[in-house]
């Protein structure tokens, strides 16, 4: 670092010290540039605590109103955190109750001031290896005194990329074995008769695009009129297609297309954010609180967890907890490195946000199917390697939510989860799976070219379908989806060979597959009947 990073500019007026706001130096730095320019603007989330604590899902689905009224952000926080911005001279954006956000706009160097912190600019290498030039800072935040315990989270100032995407693209000759979308709904059992009409899903893109004619060939080729897709645009970021065929575009359409060709008659909105925490935010908050509300947000980005401030991963999990209240199921990839989640410190490591007990961890698995009758001669472990294995263990962040506490086997009776390992017994990852193995991949179109793709990537789009096609079914939205899903006795093809590097698949829930690979109209079935 240079040698104006150790020196922070005194805040103004009188502050305190943001408890969670710790942000060590970034990992890979391969050049410092010096102080970013101090009269350049930039935009900032702010997150105010909850007036009341939402510690209990609702029976039902709450409206975005009943949510602003309990939980959201108390008229006299807001009021005050927005004069005291104000009068420090930030530009006030966004001030939305509901979702407890400020949006902040300012100089570097006004920004910078309030919040006690010095920004440079570095070059590091992002997570899909490329070099990216970013704001950078480390230490603890501060904030004006008459907020403290009031403003939660300071995010945007540093916009080093906070997310990977979780896929490995091969080409198609390379596959050993692959299905279209529609195969896997035959193999996986989906309920016939829904088509996600009614419906709408959102999906959440960090960089990359998609073009129409993408899509239209794709969905010509499987034989169905595809979706109609539309992009949301959140904090500055836009659909921006061809720009990176080998990596994020390659998530984007694979989102795109399990998702389209699963639900054809639902609504697809493709939240493209810029890759921040504050972006990642803000675009999960944008979908759950859209109208109408989706059934479903599909999300394929994460990372480690001790990648994250502490105050992030807060305001991440409140987020999706916000999601959960109104009614939408997250369905997040538990990861693609194995147990370590890819970390380097020898240690085991939970992907985030899919260790959030608000969001629906998804892990993968090897297929080995018939696609034209269904027939599964076998399901494993997606295990190829260190970088090439489903992510899955145990939360170092997060507690055993208490749906979780006692798994259901597929057999009716119950074992303790999870079990015990070396330094806790937190949230276990992932809840459930389905093909993630490039090997036994998804097909699919990126940028004019036909490929296969797997990842737990393809995982999270999978069970977003899923779960519209359960919304439909039954005329409801289910939210936070777990208890009801950990408390049924049928509905999964439990996967009991393999591991992801520490943990050994078994019989019942396990930290490599969760509870199992879908049955889907056995599932349906079950949370019909509450069996």
């Amino acid at each position: 670092m240079s040698e104006h990073s150790n020196a922070t500019p005194a805040p103004a007026g009188d502050s305190v010290p943001l408890a969670g706001s710790e942000r060590p130096a970034a990992a890979r730095i391969q050049a410092t540039h010096g102080p970013v320019d101090p009269a350049r603007r930039i935009e900032v989330t702010v997150i105010l605590r909850r007036q009341e604590p939402l510690t209990q899902m609702p029976a039902e689905p709450m409206s975005r109103e009943e949510l602003a009224d309990r939980h959201g952000a108390a008229a006299d926080d807001l009021r005050l955190a927005t004069d005291t911005f104000t009068r420090l001279g930030a530009e006030i954006l966004d001030a939305d109750p509901a979702s407890r956000r400020l949006r902040l706009a300012g100089t570097v160097e006004q920004l910078s001031r309030f919040f006690g912190t010095r920004l440079e600019e570095v070059t590091s290498s992002g997570p899909h290896g490329h070099d990216i030039t970013h704001r950078h800072r480390t230490g603890t935040l501060r904030i004006p005194r008459e907020l403290d315990g009031i403003v939660t989270a300071v995010l945007g100032l540093d916009d080093r990329p906070q997310a990977r995407a979780q896929f490995h693209a091969i080409p198609l000759a390379a596959a050993r074995t692959s299905y279209t979308p529609p195969e896997l709904a035959r193999i996986y059992d989906f309920p016939a008769g829904a088509d996600g009409s009614g419906q709408s899903v959102a999906i959440i893109e960090l960089g990359g695009g998609f073009g129409q004619a993408d899509l239209d060939t794709y969905f010509a080729g499987l034989g169905i009129t595809g979706p109609t897709v539309t992009a949301v645009g959140v904090d500055g970021a836009a659909n921006q297609p061809g720009q990176d065929p080998t990596g994020a575009d390659g998530e984007v359409l694979l989102d795109i297309e399990v998702v389209g060709a699963l639900v054809p008659k639902a609504a697809v909105l493709v939240y493209f954010a810029p890759n921040t925490d504050a972006g990642f935010l803000d675009a999960i908050i944008n979908a759950s609180h859209a109208t109408p509300t989706p059934a479903a947000i599909s999300i394929s980005w994460g990372q480690s967890e001790d990648e994250w401030t502490a105050q992030a991963r807060t305001a991440f999990d409140q987020a999706l907890a916000d999601a959960s209240a109104l009614g939408v199921t997250v369905t997040a990839a538990a990861g693609d490195n194995g147990s370590t989640d890819g970390a380097t410190d020898g240690k085991d490591h939970a992907d985030f946000p899919a260790s959030s007990p608000h969001a629906l961890a998804c892990g993968g698995t090897r297929l080995d199917a018939n696609p034209s009758t269904g027939t599964i001669s076998a399901e494993t472990v997606w295990n190829d390697g260190p970088h090439s294995a489903t992510g899955g263990g145990y939360s170092d962040t997060f507690p055993t939510p208490a749906w979780q506490k006692k798994a259901a086997t597929h057999g009716g009776h119950h074992t303790p989860v999870p079990k015990p390992v070396p330094g806790g017994r937190g949230r276990g990852v992932p809840d459930v799976s389905g093909v993630a193995d490039p090997q036994t991949g998804y097909k699919v179109r990126v940028d004019g070219k036909d490929m296969v793709i797997g990842g737990t990537s393809a995982v999270a789009p999978l069970w977003a379908a899923l779960i519209t096609l359960f919304a439909q079914s039954t005329n409801r939205h289910f939210g936070q989806i777990q208890p009801l899903l950990y408390s049924r006795t049928a509905g999964f093809r439990d996967v009991t060979a393999g591991n992801n590097g520490t943990y050994q698949a078994a019989a019942g829930w396990d930290p490599c597959t969760g509870l199992g690979s879908p049955d889907g109209k056995a599932l349906l079935a079950a949370i019909n009947s509450g069996s």
